[in-house]
């Protein structure tokens, strides 16, 4: 059995680990103040090939494989969760339906720009009152004449009010016959269709520089060939892109955990009480053994669902596995280090506070955590 990434796996990391080092960490202190959109570091790393990683060459994307992602990912998301977080909306579930179920003139129209970074990818699935609950969305596509017309409602969408934002592929409910059970489909909405109304950008605890929106559909009309994949499956649609999204966030949690136990490591090492660091108390060795021990975890089971996905097998008890592993111990790990830096970690002035509230999200989207034990359990065959 190897551990040891590849040459090309290799290579992504140490790339994504000096873009992180010069673009993303002497700034991310002042947009995630500001809850400014960076539009700049995307273009940057459009210019390195970032914006395609899953995406075969075919469509101007770089086709890494999911291990290396997972690499690169850990590194952007140990810098800033508001960047790691756009990144990942944007490769998995605002760009893989296409990839998996458009069409070569959808592919050749929409999916090349966002492999290039040209523009930004989104999904719509949730909405006021559907969450969990996907079928239980209320927004409808009505086929008229040689098009749809979407009315309906999505909210908490990540990347659809940007200055460089494609639109948003969204699932809508588009048929319910008499008695029968309701068909979801999917669409791409271009911005600017009329109609097509991008709402207030969210405020949030965390994640403030990811541009998170509520968007309203008015009789908006799109044409037939934007109906993604075949009608009545977009649910199905949705579920198979989830899944390589599940791997994602574990990889963002990763990430976050990662920095949680570094930067409480060096300020333990340099925090002196009672006349010695306090690292050298058992209680704080403790907490940052248990730390490293959840990390490790994390990393094994995250890269274990990569490998699966990269090797055709299937992978998604070990996606909902990692997901729900990987975004707990982020969660655990940036409340542990709050607690180690005391007072100080409970002010902005220290980098924790903002690993506290940037984690929390990891344990409620692409799956509630609740949702991804009751996913393991029917895969285990309950």
């Amino acid at each position: 059995m190897d551990f040891e990434l590849n040459d090309d796996q290799r290579s992504l990391q140490a790339l994504c680990r000096e873009f992180a080092r010069k673009e993303i960490l002497p700034r991310r202190d002042e947009w995630n103040a500001s809850g400014r959109f960076p539009v700049e570091v995307f273009a940057k790393m459009a210019e390195l090939g970032l914006m395609g990683l899953l995406v075969p060459e075919e469509y101007a994307g770089t086709g890494v494989g999911a291990v290396a992602y997972v690499a690169g990912m850990e590194e952007i998301a140990k810098a800033d969760q508001s960047v790691a977080a756009t990144w990942n909306a944007h490769l998995t579930i605002g760009s893989l339906p296409l990839l998996y179920f458009g069409t070569k003139e959808q592919k050749r129209r929409w999916l090349v720009p966002l492999a290039r970074g040209e523009r930004l990818g989104a999904f719509g699935l949730t909405e006021p009152g559907a969450g969990s609950d996907a079928r239980a969305i209320r927004t409808t596509a009505r086929r008229e004449g040689d098009g749809w017309v979407i009315n309906g409602t999505k909210m908490f969408t990540s990347n659809a009010g940007t200055e460089i934002s494609q639109g948003v592929i969204l699932l809508a409910v588009s048929g319910a016959p008499a008695g029968g059970a309701k068909e979801y489909s999917a669409f791409l909405v271009p911005r600017g269709t009329p109609g097509f109304h991008v709402g207030r950008n969210i405020p949030k605890i965390g994640w403030h520089a990811v541009d998170t929106r509520e968007l309203v559909f008015e009789d908006c009309r799109v044409g037939a060939d934007h109906l993604i994949g075949a009608q009545g499956v977009g649910l199905r649609q949705f579920m198979q892109a989830l899944a390589i999204g599940r791997i994602s966030v574990a990889a963002l949690s990763l990430g976050l955990a990662q920095a949680c136990l570094e930067v409480a490591l060096e300020y333990a090492k340099q925090r002196r009480q009672f006349g010695q660091p306090i690292s050298r108390f058992q209680a704080i060795q403790l907490k940052l053994a248990d730390m490293a021990v959840a990390v490790e975890n994390a990393r094994l089971i995250t890269y274990k669902a990569a490998w699966l996905y990269d090797h055709g097998r299937e992978f998604a008890k070990e996606a909902a596995m990692a997901k729900l592993y990987a975004s707990d111990t982020a969660m655990h790990a940036a409340l542990e280090a709050v607690q180690i830096h005391g007072g100080y970690g409970y002010t902005d002035e220290y980098v924790v506070s903002r690993f506290f509230r940037d984690a929390k999200i990891l344990q409620i989207g692409e799956g509630t955590n609740e949702i991804q034990r009751l996913v393991i359990a029917r895969l285990l065959g309950c």
